[in-house]
């Protein structure tokens, strides 16, 4: 089972950016289609943004389009998420793991403790 470890979240004003990355430690991330997930408070987690295992291709959540960017160095074991003109419904708790690709739905991995991202003035 794939087990990951988040981190690069932080504070960051409205408009600013953040990157957030995603490894792994005796699991190979090549493997598998990989995504970031977020979770605000009362709110279910939602899928943010997904990445093919080899890299080429990208599926995003309609919220953020055009502000994050996935990607993935399976050099490094790595899973990176970019994300620009932050705003306030940016913050959550981010969590790395798996995806069904067919169905864009979580995998078998276990969930990380993931990072949290608060944007606020």
């Amino acid at each position: 089972q794939v087990q990951v470890v988040e981190s690069g979240g932080g504070l960051v004003q409205p408009g600013g950016s953040l990157r957030l990355s995603c490894g792994a430690s005796g699991s190979i991330l090549s493997f598998y289609h990989m995504a970031w997930y977020r979770q605000a408070p009362k709110k279910q987690r939602e899928l943010v943004a997904a990445v093919i295992r080899g890299g080429d291709m990208t599926n995003y959540a309609d919220s953020v389009k055009g502000r994050f960017t996935i990607s993935r160095d399976n050099a490094k074991n790595t899973v990176y998420l970019q994300m620009n003109s932050l705003k306030p419904e940016d913050t959550a708790v981010y969590y790395c793991n798996t995806v069904q690709w067919a169905t864009m739905t979580p995998g078998s991995g276990s969930w990380g403790q993931g990072t949290q991202v608060t944007v606020s003035s």
